[in-house]
């Protein structure tokens, strides 16, 4: 009996040995704890890079120290580095250091475009930025003038000091538009020229197809050489189609065009004579002398303007064959040589008036 007990006693004290073990916590693996750690180390370090990236756009976006817009050029080759010390250095931004990081963060430090630009007052790091990546430099005019030879577009870019001159080769006559062209700063002649060019044959291509049928002009150089002699001959736009359909009225009649302008370009290449036209330089015969010559001179007298291929790919329906100055820079036509004679002679009443008012 009294073992008994013992062994209940010691069997009763096993149960109460064993019942607080089970009662303590479980340790959790090390993985979990790790991850936790991991996560908030990356979720701090993700709001420290975030706060850092709002400050630097905030620096980046807010105005700079510019108190009047200043031309900025970028040279040829210069890299973000040097592109970034000389903003700092002219006081375009405040930190070369901070516009530098900012475009090579944007992926965009090879983008930067060379020129000279406008950079308004108060101009931010990224306003500056844009500018110099979209390249939208500032533009000088240089306008070649309708009538005007090849030669003396030429002369005349050298007015024109944004240019440089790399002494290009003259460009055959009437293959230039003239035109107004918008150019930066840098550009060459020969660049410039081939503009011109290009933009030539595209008006005269466009022209070409939309022209009247019928016309005794069989290729574009021909509407170039006519086109030419009409901008030579008058001045006054509304006239030019009338003039035009006078030369196709003398050339559809095997009549020679009998133009003053053209004996001129066979003395002086274009350039001006100084004088009135002398009997002897009427009757000398030359290439583009159309008082000594049947049809078109052999090439263009002068660079035409659009509107003077327009007249004579679209020439005005007109009974004359003649015209002659009426004294007040515009011209009077007739049909018949008698009325034309008439004509003559009131200019040449009106010439002598001239003179004597000199």
């Amino acid at each position: 009996m009294t073992r008994s007990r013992r062994v209940n006693s010691s069997a009763k004290g096993q149960a109460t040995e064993t019942g607080p073990t089970q009662l303590l916590p479980v340790e959790k693996p090390r993985g979990i704890l790790v991850f936790v750690g991991l996560v908030a180390f990356l979720t701090f370090a993700g709001g420290l890079l975030l706060g850092a990236h709002n400050f630097l756009q905030y620096r980046f976006v807010r105005a700079g120290p510019l108190t009047q817009e200043v031309v900025f050029t970028v040279p040829k080759g210069a890299d973000v580095s040097s592109i970034a010390t000389r903003l700092e250095s002219e006081s375009l931004v405040d930190s070369a250091r901070m516009f530098r990081l900012m475009v090579r963060m944007d992926g965009n430090d090879t983008g930067l475009k060379a020129g000279e630009f406008a950079v308004p007052a108060k101009s931010s790091m990224r306003d500056i930025f844009e500018i110099l990546i979209e390249g939208k430099t500032i533009l000088y005019p240089f306008t070649a003038v309708e009538g005007l030879t090849s030669a003396m577009i030429v002369r005349s870019m050298d007015g024109l000091t944004t240019l440089i001159d790399d002494n290009p080769e003259i460009p055959a006559e009437g293959t230039l538009l003239p035109e107004t062209y918008m150019t930066p700063r840098g550009m060459t002649q020969s660049r410039l020229i081939a503009r011109m060019q290009a933009d030539q044959k595209v008006v005269l291509d466009k022209l070409w197809a939309a022209r009247q049928e019928g016309l005794p002009i069989r290729t574009r150089q021909e509407a170039l050489i006519l086109a030419s002699i009409v901008e030579k001959e008058t001045g006054i736009g509304s006239e030019r189609e009338k003039v035009a359909g006078v030369f196709i009225n003398r050339l559809n009649r095997g009549m020679r065009l009998e133009s003053d302008p053209t004996i001129i370009y066979g003395i002086t290449g274009g350039e001006p004579l100084g004088r009135g036209i002398r009997r002897s330089e009427i009757d000398s015969r030359t290439d583009w002398n159309t008082y000594q010559i049947d049809g078109l001179p052999i090439t263009p007298i002068c660079n035409p303007g659009k509107e003077s291929i327009q007249a004579v790919l679209n020439p005005a329906k007109t009974d004359a064959i003649f015209f002659v100055a009426d004294g007040s820079g515009g011209h009077v036509f007739a049909r018949t040589l008698s009325e034309h004679n008439r004509n003559v002679a009131n200019w040449r009443k009106i010439e002598r008036q001239l003179k004597l008012r000199q």
